[in-house]
């Protein structure tokens, strides 16, 4: 092969190459343009939310000496001298206290409870690979419903239909969870393995049975902890829910408030901190346990 033709044949694979280039060079440009585009939006955007929210730096910093002095007259003054009196004035109303917070807990579990033995059953109909689309469809609008009132506006409701008390706070919670469950409980499902579904139903199971063996014990671990995790959220949703009568420590953390009773208000956050900092300890120890055996058996 003469040296001409070699340059000949050498010459495709530069045209090529050259073509690959600017179609990359082409494509990068098109990406730093969109990535522009879509920081600029970005931008906009959050220079809109900043005048809807009213965001000013300048209150900002006027604001922050108001606020750190007000979290200074919650801070009793212990003294050492006479720390064990001053730790009793501080908590004097322990026993109440206590009782309130029990009454919080036992609000947020029952809660949990109903609301995530609902949202079990409205999980399967809303799973779109288990159900078909007008079920999924109607479960899923539904679950949307109650996930987006919010709680305390739920408590108003059932306070004005059923009264004051925790009765109201539990069926608040219920429906709240019921929403937020059943959506993270119907996309557990749909990762589950169609494979067993398929052998449920070629046993001559029923469409509840189906669910109840062919993709219950799949989505178990993950329904578990999902609920487990649950529970702490609506341990201090109930802490909160008192202050519209739906009983709880709430109501007693929102007369301290409304009567300025400072040193009232850091022994009641903190009594609630300790319990929520508690639950969260116990829900994670057994979540741990629960998704460990569960990876143990599938091995």
């Amino acid at each position: 092969m003469t040296p001409g033709s070699q340059a000949v044949a050498a010459a495709p694979p530069a045209a090529a190459v050259a073509a690959v280039t600017a179609r990359w060079a082409a494509r990068s440009r098109a990406r730093g343009l969109r990535t522009l585009l879509w920081g600029v939006v970005f931008l906009l955007a959050v220079g809109v939310a900043t005048q809807v929210g009213q965001v000013n730096i300048g209150r900002l910093l006027a604001g922050l000496p108001m606020a750190a002095d007000y979290i200074g007259r919650t801070i009793p003054v212990l003294r050492a001298e006479s720390f064990g009196a001053d730790l009793a004035e501080w908590f004097w109303g322990f026993d109440i206290w206590v009782g309130l917070l029990l009454d919080t807990i036992l609000i947020g579990y029952t809660g949990t409870v109903l609301g995530g033995a609902a949202a079990l059953l409205l999980s399967f109909p809303a799973a779109t690979t288990l159900a078909p689309r007008w079920s999924v469809e109607l479960s899923r609008r539904l679950l949307e419903f109650a996930r987006t009132v919010p709680t305390l506006v739920f408590a108003l409701i059932f306070v004005y239909a059923f009264g004051l008390g925790p009765f109201a706070g539990v069926l608040a919670i219920a429906l709240h969870t019921m929403g937020a469950l059943g959506k993270l409980f119907a996309e557990v499902h749909e990762n589950a393995d169609l494979r067993m579904v398929d052998a449920v139903r070629a046993a001559g199971g029923s469409w509840p049975q189906t669910m109840r063996y062919g993709v219950l014990p799949q989505s178990l671990p993950g329904v578990l902890s999902f609920g487990l995790l649950r529970f702490e959220i609506n341990v201090r949703e109930a802490s909160v829910l008192g202050i519209v009568g739906a009983g709880g420590i709430g109501e007693e953390l929102y007369l301290s408030v409304r009567q300025f009773e400072y040193p009232d208000i850091s022994a009641i956050l903190l009594l609630i901190l300790i319990t929520v900092t508690l639950i969260d300890q116990l829900c994670t120890r057994l979540r741990h346990r629960i998704l460990g055996a569960e990876a143990l058996r599938v091995a």
